[in-house]
């Protein structure tokens, strides 16, 4: 974790005081149950609970340095820490982690902080989806030249072109809901799984407590599709991000200058050229996009553990859980805020929307010919004849557009007048639409 792009919301997740707590919350559930099913005296249950709950919620930095100590030791993490909150507890101490595997604390912690970060994303995406919902409303009805290949095709409007980026956003957070509920599992299971050495009732109730569901057969681990499916997730909803980040970085650029990041007072651009206002913040976006979506690879070659239980995933778990949420965490909140203050130009989107001479109109030309009684490949020819010299002879003096080259060619004027062809390209007619595209995707009445 970076903390340049880092939030402190999500970063905490992944701190050690967050990971102990819920070691010891993991352990002092198993405990209460064990001891209602009398595998442990009641006794011990209460000490566990009494005397690590404020050793946890008071844990300093010499107490991390205390279980860094013992692990550099031990050599093993969960021991480590079982060996420090003995230290505080006394005797019962020897009823802790009874039966249970270092893997079901270790799993359980996981789908844990996972979860914990999934929340935050959910509500991350939510507040890019306000902000994406009310410029797409403002722009609802802004007209702008649709591009296809980059180049111009017909007119849209900018607030579909937000709202395209808002349904995308709503299906993401379907997809990160349905991520949460598929990675918030608990393993309390033993050895390879077999609960063996640890009544099943201890796993319900440590679940049910932690509101995570319990897996209906693990090995000695959690099965790693869960998490691979999670990691994925974030992959897609980063390139999402990234398909929004160029959409901003094409419309900034000086040739086009249809919207721009916001620019601050105080900004600079450069520090050679006084004059640049660039597009960091979605330039930005599209390199954390590649970071998180590099994570999901790992994540899937984690699938393959060896028989019940390999730990060539830890490695793997240990980097990608915190810096794939971490940074897609400071992704969406940068996104949503890009977006809510971006520089629209409705006059620069007009004036591109008209620079091609009428051209982007064609289609609409094509279909009024052929239903005067035109073939379609006739009609095509006849368009493209208009289309292609009015392309070739922009910006020179005299050049006619489309709808002079139209009218000046004997089959289309044969087939449509003047008032007609006024009509057919009429720029009304591509927007009769919108407010029905809204109403479908928003729900609107």
């Amino acid at each position: 974790m970076i903390p340049r792009y880092s939030r402190p919301e999500m970063a905490a997740i992944w701190s050690p005081e967050n990971r102990f707590r819920i070691w010891f919350e993991i352990e002092a559930l198993a405990a209460e149950a064990m001891a209602e099913l009398g595998t442990i005296p009641r006794a011990a249950a209460q000490a566990i609970r009494t005397h690590g709950a404020p050793r946890l919620a008071a844990i300093s930095q010499a107490d991390l340095d205390r279980i860094d100590a013992i692990e550099r030791e031990t050599r093993h993490d969960v021991i480590a820490f079982l060996t420090w909150l003995g230290e505080g507890i006394g005797e019962h101490a020897r009823f802790m982690h009874q039966g249970m595997t270092s893997s079901d604390v270790l799993d359980t912690c996981l789908a844990v902080q996972l979860t914990q970060a999934a929340d935050l994303l959910i509500a991350d995406v939510d507040q890019l989806l306000d902000a994406l919902r009310g410029r797409a409303v403002e722009h609802r009805h802004t007209p702008t030249i649709g591009r296809s290949h980059g180049i111009h095709a017909e007119p849209t409007t900018f607030g579909l072109k937000l709202l395209n980026h808002w349904a995308e956003f709503r299906r993401h957070r379907d997809r990160l809901v349905a991520a949460r509920a598929e990675v918030a599992t608990c393993a309390i299971s033993g050895p390879v799984g077999t609960f063996a050495s640890v009544d099943p009732r201890v796993e319900a109730h440590v679940a049910k407590h932690l509101g995570l569901a319990v897996e209906p057969v693990s090995t000695q681990v959690i099965p790693r599709d869960r998490h691979a499916a999670y990691f994925a997730t974030l992959a897609v909803v980063a390139s999402g991000l990234e398909r929004l980040a160029v959409e901003v970085r094409h419309l900034q650029r000086s040739e086009v200058r249809e919207a721009e990041e916001y620019f601050h007072p105080g900004q600079k651009g450069s520090s050679a050229m006084p004059h640049k206002r660039n597009p960091v913040l979605s330039e930005n976006l599209t390199g954390l996009a590649r970071i998180v979506r590099g994570y999901a690879v790992p994540a899937l070659e984690n699938v393959a553990l060896w028989h019940e239980r390999d730990i060539s995933h830890s490695s793997v778990e240990r980097m990608i859980g915190p810096d794939a949420t971490v940074t897609l965490d400071f992704a969406l909140v940068r996104a949503a805020g890009m977006m809510a203050k971006l520089t629209i130009y409705p006059e620069r989107m007009k004036a591109n929307l008209e620079s091609l001479g009428g051209v982007v109109h064609s289609q609409k030309v094509l279909l009024a010919l052929t239903q005067a009684g035109m073939s379609r490949e006739d009609a095509y020819a006849a368009v493209q004849r208009a289309a292609m010299a009015t392309w070739t002879a922009l910006g020179t003096p005299g050049a006619r557009d489309f709808a002079a080259n139209l009218l000046a060619d004997a089959e289309v004027a044969g087939r449509l007048d003047a008032a007609a062809l006024t009509a057919a390209m009429d720029p009304a007619r591509d927007f009769g639409q919108v407010d029905a595209i809204f109403a479908r995707v928003l729900g609107e009445a």
